[in-house]
C-alpha cells in the first residue's frame, strides 16, 4: 500500500511539473522579490523628502506652493498600505502607482525651483541630498524594470496552455504591472546639475 501511495505521489509531482506548477511558483517568488525591492527604493526616496523640504525652506520659504505639494504628495504615498498583497489588487496597485508618480512630479518641480536660488544650490547639505535623490531615482528605475520583467514572465505563464489550467486550479491570476504610459518616467530620473557656479553677489555702488 505504501508503494502505491509513493507511486501516486510521484505521478502527481510529474503532472504538476509538466503543467507548469513549479514554474509558476518560481516566477511568483521572483515577482515578490522584485516588488520588495521596488518598495525599499521608494521608501528610501520618501525618507529623503523631509530633509530636502526643510533645506529648501531655509533658503526659499516663500515657495510655499511647491513645498506644500511635495509634503502632501509624500503624505499620500505614506497613506497607502504597500503590503505584498497589493500586487494582487489592480485597483490598489493603480492608486500606489499614481501616488508615486505624483511625488516624482512634485520633486521635479522642487528641484527646478532650486535653480533660482544660487545660495541654496551652493549649500553642501542640499547638494548631498540632491546626490542621494539622484542615486535613489536610478535605483527605483532599475527595481521597477526588474519587477516589470518578472511580472511579464509570470503573466505569460498563467495565460499559456497548459500552465493556465494549473494557474486556475491553484488560484493564480495575472498581476498588475506598471503601465506603458509611465515608461518615460522609469527611464528618465530627475536630472541634477552640479556644474553651475553660484551667481556673484551684486555690489553696492560706490
Amino acid at each position: 500500500m505504501r508503494k502505491v501511495w509513493l507511486g501516486l505521489l510521484t505521478l502527481l509531482a510529474l503532472a504538476l511539473t509538466g503543467c507548469g506548477y513549479n514554474t509558476i511558483q518560481s516566477q511568483d517568488e521572483q515577482v515578490k522579490a522584485g516588488w520588495s525591492e521596488v518598495l525599499n527604493q521608494y521608501q528610501r526616496r520618501a525618507d529623503l523628502v523631509p530633509n530636502l523640504v526643510n533645506t529648501v525652506k531655509g533658503y526659499a520659504s516663500h515657495e510655499r506652493e511647491v513645498l506644500t505639494q511635495v509634503t502632501e504628495a509624500r503624505a499620500r504615498v505614506g497613506a497607502i498600505q504597500a503590503s505584498p498583497e497589493l500586487i494582487n489588487d489592480p485597483e490598489a496597485f493603480a492608486r500606489f502607482q499614481a501616488a508615486q508618480q505624483q511625488l516624482t512630479s512634485s520633486l521635479t518641480r522642487l528641484l527646478a525651483v532650486s535653480e533660482n536660488y544660487p545660495q541654496l544650490k551652493a549649500d553642501a547639505g542640499f547638494r548631498d541630498l540632491q546626490a542621494q535623490l539622484e542615486g535613489t531615482e536610478n535605483r527605483i528605475a532599475i527595481a521597477r524594470n526588474r519587477y516589470i520583467q518578472a511580472v511579464q514572465g509570470f503573466n505569460v505563464t498563467v495565460r499559456s496552455f497548459p500552465s493556465n489550467l494549473t494557474a486556475m486550479a491553484f488560484g493564480y491570476k495575472e498581476k498588475p504591472n506598471f503601465t506603458v504610459a509611465n515608461e518615460p518616467g522609469i527611464a528618465k530620473p530627475p536630472q541634477i546639475e552640479f556644474g553651475g557656479a553660484p551667481a556673484p553677489a551684486s555690489r553696492s555702488p560706490n
